[in-house]
């Protein structure tokens, strides 16, 4: 990407935020599960970093400006409308936008833990089983002697949300004249391990994995009578339009986790492969859209529930 197309797409980046739609997928999982009867809490920032976008929304301010004339009765789909549309929904798919999660889990057996997730819009909930290492506490440790054990653990996380054009920001025109919505529900499954810093990650961890995700996308288009197209000689209202698509995505993962006992300092970075696709729009234009995505996150993560050992008292 060049100067010239930054310049552009940087802006057009700022206000979409609120349109995009991306599923929780920074991984700050560790191979140890969180140990029965506790829990953990933590928030994280996150940047979605997504290749796929940032070529059809590089000219998505000239297409808006091009396609939208509130003095105009109508507006014609034409190539500028086209660039619009094939940017906006690109953008929904995986957008380039900062993100946040908080997230509290709780461990229900002793290799079982689960979890809850509200990140930027979306509501995860998640289970892992640890299948390999300890699981005791660093104050109540299944072995003290294990200075820097090895975990593993796999999850399986659903999440569910919606997205649709921000009415704010100059782009309640595009609200009003798209009326475009996309809703997506994701599955992940992240293969996660670990090496303790200390018995039973007393002073934290460093984990790393693959995870494998599948996404089902429900969107479409209810467009004003504004909208129209040449059918003939004729011209015509374009009808409401909706598809359904889905598709899987590869991934990779480091993260650590530094502290002592109760809280730690959470640096993650994620990446991932996807082939989104063919999306069909109003029937007029079918776009393929494929990249990767790149999701650096931070965040800070306590714990709370162990239980002291005698001799502590």
């Amino acid at each position: 990407m060049n100067l010239k197309n930054l310049r552009k797409l940087l802006p057009v980046a700022v206000v979409l935020i609120a349109a995009g739609c991306t599923s929780p997928r920074n991984i700050i999982s560790s191979g140890k599960v969180t140990p029965k009867g506790t829990f953990k809490a933590g928030f994280n920032t996150s940047f979605n970093a997504a290749s796929a976008p940032v070529s059809p929304i590089a000219n998505l301010t000239k297409a808006a400006v091009n396609a939208i004339d509130s003095n105009k009765d109508s507006i014609f789909y034409n190539e500028a409308v086209a660039s619009l549309t094939k940017g906006l929904v690109a953008y929904s798919l995986d957008p380039i936008t900062p993100t946040y999660d908080v997230y509290v889990r709780y461990g229900v057996l002793n290799r079982v833990d689960v979890g809850y997730k509200f990140a930027s819009g979306a509501h995860a909930f998640d289970v892992m089983y640890q299948f390999l290492g300890t699981t005791g506490t660093p104050d109540d440790p299944e072995d003290p002697e294990a200075k820097n054990s090895l975990h593993g653990s796999i999850g399986f996380q659903y999440s569910g949300q919606n997205a649709s054009l921000p009415g704010k920001v100059g782009l309640n025109r595009l609200s009003g004249l798209f009326n475009y919505h996309l809703s997506r529900k994701d599955i992940l499954i992240p293969l996660v391990f670990s090496y303790s810093f200390g018995p039973e990650e007393t002073y934290g961890n460093v984990s790393f994995g693959v995870v494998y995700g599948k996404s089902f996308i429900d969107y479409g288009f209810n467009p004003s009578k504004k909208l129209v197209r040449y059918a003939g000689n004729q011209v015509e209202k374009i009808p409401a339009f909706s598809n359904k698509q889905n598709y899987s995505s590869f991934g990779a993962f480091l993260n650590g986790k530094i502290g002592y006992k109760y809280a730690y300092f959470v640096p993650a970075i994620s990446m991932y492969y996807q082939n989104y696709g063919t999306y069909n729009l109003f029937g007029l234009q079918a776009e393929k859209f494929k990249g990767v995505t790149f999701i650096p996150s931070i965040g800070v993560q306590l714990n709370f529930g162990y239980k002291k050992k005698a001799s502590d008292y």
